[in-house]
């Protein structure tokens, strides 16, 4: 059986080459925006996805939560830190944040067990 992290990043890589092959210019240019923004800069790459959890939690984007919590982990994010930034998510986005902080303790817990 496929675990939850592979079969998201696998799915999320397959449908990425099928988006750009398209070979649209918007698209790959909205992809490109995407890509700058986390970049170092006057804030740090962690800052930037911590930044892009939070909000990704605010706007209920479960895909957009597991690509954070993906990068979030390989940057170092710690367990206190990543319940800081769901608690932060939650007071900001209410209570109707709930369902995606229980798919997002559960991602988390599977990035955990890949190890």
């Amino acid at each position: 059986m496929m675990s939850l992290v592979t079969e998201f990043n696998d799915y999320r890589a397959k449908m990425n080459e099928k988006i750009l092959a398209g070979d649209n210019k918007v698209i790959k240019r909205i992809f490109n925006l995407d890509t700058n923004t986390y970049a170092e800069g006057a804030l740090s790459e962690k800052t930037k996805e911590m930044m892009g959890l939070a909000c990704s939690m605010v706007l209920r984007c479960d895909d957009c939560v597991k690509y954070h919590l993906g990068k979030c982990f390989e940057l170092g994010v710690t367990d206190a830190e990543v319940q800081e930034i769901f608690s932060v998510a939650t007071l900001i986005g209410g209570t109707i944040v709930v369902p995606h902080l229980r798919r997002a303790v559960e991602y988390w817990e599977a990035l955990q067990q890949e190890q």
